[in-house]
């Protein structure tokens, strides 16, 4: 196994997958009582880039759909086409949400892009006036509350201001009254933050950027960043943060992942429901 992946069996682990299992069950329960209503919950993805890890989130996304009965929807227009296409997604009464699969071919446009959804449909919460809050922020409040550590009173550092994860949940803490410190990536001042810290949240997909030395006894670590190296997943926490034994973070794989898409769909349920 490689060393990323070790874990010491004497920390505790911020693992997701417990908590989306228990979700989903309960998802799936409401999506029959829709369908039983007349109503089949509908999720539109549209993708503009061709790659594969784009594509791997897509099937995800409709994989997760196809266990609990929501019908998802895959749009592969030319990024000049999307305005016209989200229109139409707009008006479809079928279609309970949408969402831009990002990045975008061109990803200068990603602001404009987005508030072209109807805040009412805009599931992934990312355009301007959306009514619902960002998949993946929604999911790391989640996984604090499901583990039992509490925000209030504590100093937060976010390491990332990214337009899926950082900007939206600098957004949802601040709105939450919490004591947040933000920095874009990282800087000089990143090993003095983070050991006045008591809970760490990075989304950069800068591998290995927090290091363990930076960390006091107790912290709370999630690790919202990817990226790959040689065809590894890797983190923003470095290797040897998963060593210790008197701190809790998110595993590599299985952490803010699973109740992301849960969080998701999580959305269009509500969308769907509100059509009643």
């Amino acid at each position: 196994m490689d060393r990323q992946l070790r874990y010491n069996s004497l920390m505790a682990i911020l693992e997701g997958r417990t908590l989306a299992a228990e979700l989903k069950e309960k998802q799936k329960e409401r999506v029959d009582r829709l369908i039983s209503r007349g109503i089949k919950p509908t999720l539109a993805i549209t993708s503009t880039k061709d790659d594969a890890i784009i594509d791997t989130y897509v099937r995800l996304k409709k994989l997760y759909g196809d266990d609990i009965g929501v019908e998802v929807q895959i749009h592969r227009p030319h990024q000049t086409k999307l305005p016209e296409l989200i229109k139409e997604l707009n008006a479809d009464k079928m279609v309970q949400g949408i969402i831009i699969q990002l990045p975008l071919a061109n990803p200068s446009e990603t602001d404009r892009m987005v508030n072209f959804i109807d805040p009412s449909k805009d599931v992934d919460g990312l355009g301007e006036k959306a009514e619902f809050e960002p998949a993946t922020p929604l999911a790391i409040f989640w996984l604090l509350e499901f583990h039992k550590i509490d925000l209030k009173n504590k100093t937060i550092l976010l390491i990332g201001r990214g337009k899926l994860v950082g900007a939206p949940l600098e957004k949802m803490l601040r709105k939450r009254d919490l004591k947040v410190i933000v920095i874009d990536k990282p800087t000089p001042e990143l090993s003095r933050l983070a050991g006045e810290s008591d809970v760490i949240i990075s989304a950069t997909g800068s591998p290995g950027i927090l290091k363990s030395e930076m960390v006091h006894d107790g912290t709370a670590i999630v690790d919202a960043g990817l990226a790959s190296e040689k065809g590894k997943l890797l983190g923003d926490a470095d290797s040897e943060l998963y060593n210790r034994d008197n701190i809790s973070i998110t595993p590599v794989r299985g952490g803010v992942g699973p109740l992301t898409i849960c969080a998701l769909m999580n959305n269009l349920i509500q969308a769907a429901e509100q059509q009643l």
